[in-house]
């Protein structure tokens, strides 16, 4: 059985949300406070806007000279991000983030904001499942 987003690559996560209006600059505090590289964006009802991540940091604050202090996330984030379902298989969300070149995908199911899975995320889970068939193989050998 292939392995799936949820719960093979993401099980348990204090998931972190922000919304539009909140400041660049309180939000890249929060990030580094927690060590995450992107924030699910939701509006007043928790439905997902969109993604802010360290890229747009880079991209489109500092490259551009925006104030952190002033400029909100909803003007910088990546709105109406892509989006996987918490079924979908842990290489079909590794070849679409891959193709696509993200690094975090949020996990939605129903409209409801689920997770965010990072390629680290899904690499783990990649690498975990390969160490244990070799370890399974290695035993029926013997």
């Amino acid at each position: 059985m292939p392995q799936t987003i949820i719960p093979d690559a993401v099980s348990q996560q204090s998931l972190v949300t922000v919304h539009p209006g909140d400041s660049v600059r309180a939000v890249v505090h929060l990030m580094t406070k927690r060590h995450i590289g992107a924030v699910p964006v939701v509006d007043a009802d928790g439905a997902l806007v969109g993604i802010f991540t360290e890229r747009d940091v880079m991209c489109r604050v500092v490259d551009r000279d925006l104030d952190a202090h002033t400029t909100t996330v909803g003007q910088v984030m990546t709105a109406s991000p892509t989006v996987a379902t918490p079924d979908w298989p842990v290489l079909k969300a590794l070849e679409h983030m891959a193709d696509a070149g993200y690094r975090h995908l949020p996990v939605v199911e129903n409209g409801k904001l689920m997770a965010i899975v990072s390629i680290r995320d899904l690499y783990a889970s990649v690498t975990g499942k390969l160490e244990d068939d070799i370890l399974a193989l290695s035993g029926s050998v013997m």
